[in-house]
């Protein structure tokens, strides 16, 4: 598409955007608002019931510091997590998307909705990063085509149980 992916964090985006040192930037409606995104930018892209990337987030503790709690703090974090609490959290993501959609709209912003051939032609110009994160796995001694395929199964399969 004639894009060089760089990454970055998050919270740098809106400057790299103000200054031009990137154009266009690929993140979730609910971030836009906090970062202003829609005051730098005048076009957005969806991909319908697509999506481009997936976000994965984790909530995690280190071991001696779980095994020191008392069983009943346990209880409440174990009460507290899992797949209902995950369902719960990407569900408020998605309900967080609206604000930040709103904005643009409010701004006269232009979204435009990709169909799904167009959608076919953003996933196979985005392959080369992928091989490229395949490479950089197996030069660590990984099996980097493998963890795809796993990812993407893992992805077909929570994604299914929507």
């Amino acid at each position: 598409m004639g894009a060089t992916a760089i990454g970055m964090p998050v919270p740098a985006v809106p400057e790299a955007l103000s200054k031009g040192v990137i154009d266009a930037t690929v993140i979730p409606w609910e971030v836009t608002g906090a970062l202003k995104v829609p005051e730098l930018v005048h076009n957005h892209l969806e991909f319908g019931d697509a999506t481009l990337y997936t976000a994965t987030f984790i909530f995690a503790m280190n071991r001696s510091t779980w095994d020191a709690l008392p069983d009943d703090l346990k209880a409440v974090i174990d009460a507290n997590s899992g797949a209902e609490f995950s369902a719960f959290a990407g569900g408020q993501m998605q309900a967080d998307d609206a604000a930040g959609r709103e904005a643009a709209l409010d701004l006269g912003n232009t979204i435009t909705t990709l169909t799904p051939d167009q959608v076919k032609e953003w996933r196979a110009a985005s392959a080369g990063t992928t091989e490229a994160w395949i490479a950089e796995m197996n030069a660590k001694g990984l099996d980097g085509a493998a963890l795809v395929e796993e990812a993407r199964a893992l992805i077909a399969k929570y994604t299914a149980m929507n």
